[in-house]
């Protein structure tokens, strides 16, 4: 009994901790914007709210994730950018001052600040100095007492944190639209931090809690959901994966189809968001088709696990219509063999787009400690530098991951799609003129060790510093080990009984509104809609595809709804909002992705109960 109070407290404790999280985040959004509807639109903004949220961001920590090719962050963006960016501690603030101070003295002279701020790092302005030492609170003798700075820093912050909840809680018109936990008591009868009731709104019931208390029947369903006007419960139970489907692909019944196929890449960005590449299909005339993705096995070493291999992969299939504004859903790859997921049926003649999927369950953010930087370049005995074996390895599995019709060579625009992701420009053909009088080429197309040679020069330009070539491996999804942890390259086939097919590569983008229509679309024709007790213009939508479960909530009413979202009951299971307990805000008239989610481990049971709740 001890054990199970202990890990319920723990549970609970860890439910409480989300939910103030995500209030922090929404109190500091609307306290810039009018709505968590509305995008930030600029650095500046996502600097203030960044500020409101008790955070301090440097330019460099905005620019990470506000990049040359953001255009707006929604406030799914912003509360992923605050579980990576944490408040800084009082040991780090000290321990920074102290590499000024080596003799802690615990004062630095005003003279050697401004010597260090306005030299080092991120320069400050002398006047932003002068507002700093100017300070009576933590300045006396020409000197900073920087122990008590970090202290009023630290006080400054909570209170920034401390505003913004005190005005969502003041404000009744934001209040309504709070996010998290409104729990009144958990299934285990333990008050939930937080979730206590409002003194200027009582409520009728509380005095029979106490009452009840000791003697009552836990309830049936979460009970963060019971504060809610409407809700509706979704239960599905998978069992453990033993054998899959059977083959999507029937090597003796397709001997005599036509094949081809293209590979490409899912890259993680720093906000957490998924870009990968885009594909448009030509089908010469109506033909069975078969068409399959799964991720792209380019290095074998025995005995190693490749994360990447477990990573979900699926492809939409969109005919265009009159241009590539107006496109039509055919179906997406529903069926599952181990790895692949597939699609098997009729096209017409035409064009269609094929856009690549996962779910970001588990394509994401993973810390986890690193052994040791991985050495890239090294000089020979001859002084010349020269490419280590592990770099060398790794820039061949690069090679394979950009070279997407798998020729065994470079051509300009897919080298161009290479440059994209890594520097954000494009190789024009008199530069590719160039390389071709430089480096390996073969009909016009550059070759692995011409490839492998770019990357020396580039090493030689900076003289042995790594630091460009850094840039290129973290923006291609690898660690300081050299592991690809950020990216899952895969592999694309077509093939069509009666035809050609031919397939291409045209961009490099994130998830676009089409690919969010799609999903959505796919799931309201395939799923099962349950309308909320007692708020009928409120539909969840659920969908089981393979190892993957979605929810899509369609709001039908005139305003906009926001849906609390517990997974509290789920076990064995992990969302793609990473978190247990969230909210969605839909807009009037329109469907949004709730979650999707997948099994922690496929070789368990997995149960998926969910409670939607409208607040």
């Amino acid at each position: 009994k001890a054990v199970c109070s202990e890990s319920s407290q723990a549970k609970n404790s860890q439910h409480a901790e989300e939910a103030a999280f995500y209030m922090d985040c929404r109190a500091a959004y609307l306290s810039v914007l009018k709505s968590s509807l509305e995008n930030i639109k600029s650095k500046e903004q996502l600097s203030l709210v960044l500020q409101q949220a008790g955070r301090n961001p440097s330019q460099k920590t905005v620019d990470k994730y506000w990049t040359s090719r953001t255009t707006a962050l929604n406030f799914d963006d912003f509360c992923m950018i605050l579980k990576q960016e944490k408040p800084a501690t009082k040991n780090e603030l000290l321990e920074a001052f102290g590499k000024v101070d080596p003799d802690h003295t615990g004062y630095i002279l005003h003279d050697e600040l401004y010597k260090v701020l306005t030299m080092r790092g991120e320069k400050m302005t002398w006047d932003e100095v002068r507002s700093i030492t100017n300070q009576a609170d933590f300045n006396c003798g020409g000197k900073l007492d920087y122990r008590k700075f970090c202290d009023l820093y630290l006080a400054t912050s909570k209170q920034c944190c401390r505003a913004a909840r005190e005005r969502l809680e003041v404000d009744c018109r934001l209040r309504q639209q709070q996010f998290g936990s409104q729990a009144e008591t958990c299934s285990e009868g333990i008050a939930q931090p937080g979730s206590k009731p409002s003194p200027r709104i009582p409520r009728k019931t509380d005095h029979k809690v106490g009452a009840a208390k000791g003697n009552r029947r836990a309830p049936s369903r979460p009970s963060s959901a019971q504060s809610c006007k409407a809700s509706v419960s979704t239960t599905i139970s998978v069992g453990a994966v033993t054998n899959r489907n059977a083959k999507l692909v029937d090597v003796d019944m397709m001997k005599d189809w036509q094949f081809a196929h293209c590979k490409g890449c899912f890259y993680l960005e720093e906000d957490c968001e998924i870009i990968s590449h885009k594909y448009r299909l030509q089908v010469p005339q109506r033909s069975a088709v078969c068409i399959t993705i799964k991720p792209l096995n380019i290095r074998a070493v025995e005995g190693k696990s490749y994360h990447w291999l477990s990573v979900d992969t699926a492809l939409y299939i969109l005919k265009e219509n009159e241009g590539q504004e107006n496109l039509q859903l055919v179906s997406f790859t529903d069926q599952q063999n181990e790895e692949m997921s597939g699609w098997k049926g009729e096209l017409g003649s035409g064009v269609y787009w094929l856009l690549p999927f996962t779910t970001g369950c588990r394509l994401k953010k993973v810390k986890s400690p690193i052994p040791g930087e991985a050495k890239l370049v090294y000089r020979g005995e001859d002084g010349d530098l020269a490419l280590t074996k592990e770099f060398q390895a790794t820039l061949l599995d690069i090679f394979e991951t950009i070279d997407l019709d798998g020729n065994g060579l470079l051509s300009l625009e897919e080298y161009n799609f290479f440059e994209l992701r890594t520097s954000g420009e494009k190789c024009d053909e008199e530069a590719w003129a160039v390389c071709k009088d430089n480096f390996d080429m073969k009909k016009n197309e550059l070759t692995r060790q011409g490839f492998m040679d770019l990357n020396l020069m580039e090493a030689n330009d900076r003289e042995g510093d790594p630091s460009d070539l850094w840039v290129t491996l973290l923006s291609l999804g690898y660690n300081k080990a050299l592991e690809m942890t950020e990216a899952c390259p895969f592999v694309i086939d077509v093939c069509a009984e009666k035809c050609k097919p031919r397939i291409k590569a045209v961009s490099l983008e994130a998830g676009s509104s089409q690919l969010n229509r799609a999903v959505c679309k796919s799931v309201v024709d395939k799923g099962e809609a349950k309308a909320m007790d007692g708020c009928e213009n409120v539909l969840v939508h659920t969908c089981r595809t393979g190892r993957r479960i979605t929810a899509v909530i369609e709001n039908k009413s005139e305003n906009k709804v926001i849906i609390h979202v517990n997974n509290e009951q789920s076990k064995n299971c992990q969302s793609s909002r990473g978190l247990t307990v969230f909210a969605v805000e839909v807009a009037p008239k329109s469907m949004t992705v709730s979650q999707h989610v997948m099994p922690l481990n496929e070789k368990e049971e997995w149960l998926y109960n969910c409670v939607h709740s409208l607040l």
